[in-house]
């Protein structure tokens, strides 16, 4: 039996370490692909200890030029794609006033978060149509709980998760009809190199209430999720969001 393949970006550590992971074990081969030349260390010994086939891509999305070299690499090692992982993004190149916001922020925060993202989902949907089967596929997107909720300190990296949000809904109506799942995925505060720095701040907000769950999230949180969509059981739920927060983003009194 073939096994399915998935392209994971920003998929050597973090977040979407977590989904490749995730993913392996379900009985996906993997392509990871991030910003570095090579991979990690042991991130290949880490994916094929899980029985996968490993493959990996150097790729900035901002570089759309680029999309078609990280499809074809994918579809060389494994002859097909069926879930793409929408996981590469940055955070705000600065937090601060919105009113001093700069626009070289703003486009570098779009420019990865926004429409590196789109243009990628757009070569791999094409890739995934052109592939014969009726086996299921899916197009997974990593926002933020900042799709939906402001934070004025850093409204570029809100705004590119939100318009985000809005290209999966779109997305999602295109491909209803191809077997293709187009979900949305929203963490909260998950523990990562990302918030590592604001540590001791997500503590005390913790401690105080914030999360009703009372805990941080972890990159596995996220990775248990997305290989639940990746299986096919939820097509039916296409262009749904799935928020992964420990109750964060409902609204409270």
């Amino acid at each position: 039996m073939t096994r399915p393949a998935a392209i994971v970006t920003g998929g050597a550590r973090g977040i979407g370490l977590a989904c490749a992971e995730a993913l392996a074990d379900a009985g996906f081969d993997l392509l990871v692909a991030d910003l570095a030349d090579k991979p990690a260390g042991g991130l290949a010994e880490n994916i094929a200890g899980r029985g996968a086939k490993f493959a990996y891509a150097r790729c900035d999305i901002a570089d759309v030029a680029r999309h078609s070299k990280l499809v074809e690499a994918a579809t060389d090692a494994f002859g097909r794609i069926d879930c793409l992982v929408n996981n590469a993004g940055v955070g705000a190149a600065m937090r601060g006033d919105l009113l001093e916001l700069k626009p070289e922020n703003f486009d570098r925060a779009l420019g990865i978060n926004l429409r590196g993202t789109v243009f990628l989902s757009q070569a791999v949907a094409k890739a995934m149509l052109a592939t014969p089967g009726d086996h299921a596929k899916s197009i997974i997107t990593i926002t933020s709980v900042s799709a939906a909720m402001a934070s004025p300190e850093r409204a570029d990296y809100c705004i590119s998760k939100a318009g985000l949000s809005m290209w999966v809904k779109n997305l999602a109506l295109r491909l209803a009809t191809e077997n293709i799942g187009v979900f949305e995925v929203r963490p909260g505060i998950i523990r990562t190199d990302m918030t590592a720095g604001v540590t001791a701040k997500y503590d005390a907000l913790i401690d105080g209430g914030l999360v009703p769950a009372k805990r941080w999230g972890e990159a596995a949180d996220i990775g248990a999720v997305v290989a639940a969509l990746a299986s096919g059981k939820f097509g039916f739920s296409t262009g749904s969001v799935i928020n992964v927060d420990g109750a964060l983003s409902v609204p409270r009194l």
